[in-house]
C-alpha cells in the first residue's frame, strides 16, 4: 500500500496531511518534515510513502508531489478541495490498518512502541503454538548402539520397538529369524556374540512391546506364527529360544502384531492371508477371526484410544474402520489415496483417522478423515515425490504426529488442531544418513527435566541412533502444559472383560516426579480344558452366544468337575491308607527293638 497515488479527473495531484509510516517514524505536522521526499523523519531507507490524514496543509510550508518534486510555496493550500472525481481519499480512509504499511495509524499508534506494533503483525501472520520451536538433536556417538546388523527383509515395518527398559531391533540371522533386546543403558559397540531372541524358523517381520508389561514382547514372522516372549528383568544373558506361548492360526506370513491399549493380554495379529486374529494370550486362544473383510494384503492396523475399534489400510486402497467384537465395518473409504504404493492409517485421540499414502502422480500425501463422514477428507496435503513409505508416530498427549519415511534422512512433524487447515506443519529434523527403520519411546520413558517430548531410535545399516525432540524452556520446573497425565502401565480391563463387551480408557499417571518402572509380574499362560473353553468367534452369532451357556453345556461341565473332585478324594484316601500301613509297620519294628 506504499506509494498510493490519488488522481482526479484532470490528472491533478492533491493531498492532505502527510505522515511517515512503515518504520514507525512520524513526519512533522503538515509536511514531510526535513527528510527527503518519500521518506519519513526517522530516516529509514525503506522509502515509506506518507499516509494521508485529515488535517490541512500549513501555509507557507514546502510541499512535495508523489514523485518527489517540490511544489511552489502555497501551491496547494489546505483549504483547497480535491478536484472532482477524486475518490482515493475516501477509499483510503476505509482501509483497515492491516492493509497499510504500518500496523498502527494516527493517534492510535502514537502511544505504541515499534516492538508492540511488530508483535501485532506477527500475531496476524504466525499461528501461536507452544510446539512451534520443537527441535531434534541426535545423541553423541558413544550413546548409540553400534555394530548391529539391521534386517534387510523387504517389509515396510519399523523394525524397532522401544519401552522404558529395553530397545528391540530385528536383525539379520541365518537359519531363521531373530531380534536383539538391549537394555537402554547398554550403548556402544554390541558384540556379535550378544544373545538374541531366536525361536522363529523364518525372518521376523514385526515386533511390539506389551504396554502393560515392560518385559513381554510379541513377534510375527514369515513362518506364519506369532510368538510371545518374556525377557529377564536385567536383559538376556543367554539366547532365548523358547517362547512363553506360540500362537498359530495364520496360513501365510504374519507381518503385523499390535497389543490392545487398555485390556491385559489381548493381542492382534494380521497376515498376508488377509486375516486379522485377536488372541487371548493368557490362554493361547484365538477368540476373534476377521478373515472375510479384506480382499487384499493388509498394510497396517491401529487400535483407537480405548481399544473398541480398529482401522486398517490395505492394498485395495481402502481405509476401513472395524468393530472387531461385532465383526462389522463401521466406516469405509475407497481410494483414500489413489497411488499404488503402501498406505498407513492410525487413530487419533479424538476419534479421527490420519492416513499417509501416495497420489496418482506418486506424490506423498497425508490426510485427515472423520469416520462418521468419509466422503471427503477434513484435510489433504501433498508433501514431495519421494518413494519411501511414511510411517506415522502419534503422541495423543500433545496431538503431534511425526512422519518418518523409510529411506529418508528426515523426520517431519505436524500438530493436529481443530482450526483450519487442521494439520499444521511444525518443523523438520534432518540428518545425513537414511533411516532403515524407527522406534518410538512411550511418553513415560522420556526425561521430563529436559523438556523432552519425544525420543526416536533411528536405524542405520549398522547402527541405532537415538534422536531427542525437545521444547526449549528457560525454567527448570516441571512443565504441566507439555506433560499432561499420560497412559500408564496398568491395564484398565482384563481380557475376558473386553471380549464380553466392556470398554475403558487408559489408566493415566502423572510424570511430575518422573516415571520409575515397577516390578512386572510374570506372564502365565493357562491352557483351558476343552470343556471349559469358549468357542472361537468365527461367526457373529457365535460371538453373541459366548457369555451365555446352555443348560446342557452347564450340566456336562458340572459332571466333569464332580468326577475330577471324586478322583482327587479317592487318591488322597488311598495315600492316607498307605501311610497308615507304613506307620503301623514302623511301630512294630520299634517294639521288637525295644524288647
Amino acid at each position: 500500500m506504499c506509494r498510493r497515488r490519488l488522481t482526479g479527473a484532470g490528472g491533478a495531484w492533491s493531498r492532505a496531511r502527510w505522515r511517515g509510516v512503515g518504520c514507525g517514524g512520524r513526519a512533522g505536522r503538515g509536511s514531510l518534515g526535513r527528510g527527503s521526499p518519500g521518506r519519513c523523519v526517522s530516516g529509514c531507507s525503506r522509502g515509506c510513502w506518507p499516509r494521508f490524514g485529515t488535517e490541512p496543509l500549513g501555509l507557507g510550508r514546502e510541499n512535495w508531489d508523489p514523485f518527489g518534486r517540490r511544489l511552489p510555496r502555497g501551491g496547494f493550500q489546505g483549504s483547497r478541495p480535491f478536484p472532482a472525481g477524486v475518490g482515493g481519499l475516501e477509499r483510503l480512509s476505509e482501509l483497515g490498518d492491516s492493509e497499510m504499511c504500518s500496523p498502527s495509524s494516527g493517534a492510535a499508534g502514537e502511544g505504541r512502541s515499534q516492538k508492540e506494533r511488530g508483535a501485532d503483525t506477527m500475531r496476524r501472520v504466525v499461528r501461536q503454538s507452544k510446539f512451534r520451536h520443537v527441535f531434534g538433536q541426535a545423541v553423541k556417538n558413544d550413546q548409540c548402539y553400534d555394530d548391529i546388523r539391521v534386517s534387510r527383509v523387504t517389509w515396510d515395518s519399523s523394525f524397532c520397538a522401544v519401552n522404558p527398559r529395553f530397545v528391540a531391533i530385528i536383525i539379520e540371522a541365518s537359519g531363521g529369524g531373530a531380534f536383539l533386546v538391549l537394555p537402554l543403558h547398554k550403548t556402544g559397540r554390541i558384540d556379535k556374540s550378544y544373545p538374541t531372541v531366536c525361536g522363529h524358523t523364518g525372518p521376523v517381520l514385526d515386533i511390539d512391546w506389551c504396554p502393560h508389561n515392560d518385559q513381554v514382547i510379541a513377534s510375527g514372522s514369515e513362518d506364519c506364527t506369532v510368538m510371545v516372549w518374556q525377557i529377564p528383568e536385567n536383559g538376556l544373558t543367554l539366547s532365548l529360544t523358547e517362547p512363553v506361548v506360540i500362537l498359530e492360526g495364520h496360513s501365510k506370513r504374519v507381518g503385523i502384531v499390535a497389543w490392545h491399549p487398555t485390556a491385559r493380554n489381548v493381542l492382534l495379529s494380521a497376515g498376508c492371508d488377509n486375516a486379522i486374529i485377536i488372541w487371548n494370550v493368557g490362554t493361547g486362544e484365538a477368540l476373534i477371526n476377521l478373515d472375510d473383510m479384506h480382499s487384499d494384503m493388509i498394510y497396517n492396523v491401529s487400535w483407537n484410544r480405548n481399544g473398541s475399534l480398529i482401522c486398517t489400510a490395505s492394498k485395495d486402497k481402502k481405509v476401513r474402520v472395524i468393530d472387531p467384537r461385532k465383526q462389522e465395518i463401521v466406516a469405509e473409504k475407497e481410494k483414500a489415496h489413489e497411488g499404488a504404493r503402501p498406505m498407513r492409517a492410525i487413530f487419533l485421540a479424538d476419534g479421527n483417522v490420519f492416513t499417509t499414502g501416495f497420489s496418482r502422480m506418486s506424490e506423498r500425501q497425508l490426510a485427515l478423515w472423520n469416520p462418521k463422514n468419509m466422503q471427503e477428507p477434513i484435510a489433504l496435503h501433498e508433501m514431495d515425490t519421494s518413494n519411501g513409505v511414511l510411517l506415522p508416530f502419534y503422541d495423543p498427549d500433545t496431538s503431534i504426529i511425526y512422519l518418518c519415511g523409510k529411506g529418508d534422512s528426515s523426520i517431519r512433524y505436524f500438530e493436529i488442531t481443530d482450526e483450519s487447515p487442521y494439520v499444521h506443519y511444525l518443523n523438520t529434523f534432518s540428518s545425513k544418513e537414511p533411516q532403515r527403520g524407527m522406534g518410538y519411546m512411550p511418553k513415560r520413558g522420556l526425561d521430563v527435566n529436559k523438556c523432552e517430548i519425544a525420543r526416536f531410535f533411528k536405524l542405520h545399516e549398522r547402527k541405532c541412533e537415538p534422536i531427542i525432540m525437545t521444547v526449549p524452556r528457560k525454567s527448570d520446573l516441571f512443565q504441566d502444559d507439555l506433560y499432561p497425565d499420560t497412559a500408564g502401565p496398568e491395564a484398565a480391563l482384563e481380557a475376558e472383560e473386553w471380549f464380553e463387551g466392556k470398554n475403558a480408557d487408559p489408566v493415566l499417571i502423572s510424570l511430575k516426579h518422573g516415571y520409575i518402572p515397577g516390578k512386572n509380574r510374570d506372564l502365565k499362560v493357562v491352557k483351558k480344558n476343552i470343556l471349559d473353553s469358549k468357542p472361537t468367534a468365527n461367526k457373529k452369532c457365535d460371538l453373541i452366544n459366548i457369555p451365555k451357556k446352555t443348560p446342557d453345556t452347564a450340566s456336562v461341565q458340572n459332571e466333569a468337575k464332580l468326577d475330577e473332585i471324586l478322583k482327587e478324594i479317592k487318591s488322597i484316601k488311598d495315600t492316607i491308607c498307605n501311610q497308615d500301613e507304613r506307620i503301623s509297620k514302623l511301630e512294630q519294628q520299634m517294639a521288637k527293638i525295644a524288647a
